[in-house]
């Protein structure tokens, strides 16, 4: 499969999302718990995902649902390859940002 190369390195971004998305969600448990942090949604729907949720693990799941479909296919959509790829990349940028912040 010639697209192999490109899942497997969406694989790799999707783990450090993951290890990232493990520790912002315990940092937004604090923040809750400390009164802070009352939003409904991390994401809107205009940046594609069809999660909803104010942790991030669920925005995770999503992509790696999403990448589980993509390689079983013989060839990659270049329409849906860069939609994907534009979800990471906000994810693992507002991941950065909140790590900076917190």
């Amino acid at each position: 499969m010639p697209h192999t190369k490109v899942i497997e390195q969406l694989k790799e971004n999707l783990q450090i999302a993951y290890r990232q998305a493990i520790d912002a969600d315990a940092k937004l448990d604090e923040l809750k718990k400390a009164g802070h942090g009352n939003f409904t949604s991390i994401f809107t729907a205009e940046q594609g995902f069809i999660a909803s949720s104010n942790r991030f693990l669920p925005y995770v799941q999503e992509l790696v649902d999403d990448l589980t479909r993509m390689e079983e296919y013989e060839a990659l959509d270049a329409k849906e390859l860069e939609t994907y790829v534009r979800q990471l990349g906000a994810l693992l940028q507002t991941l950065q940002a909140f790590k900076t912040q917190s």
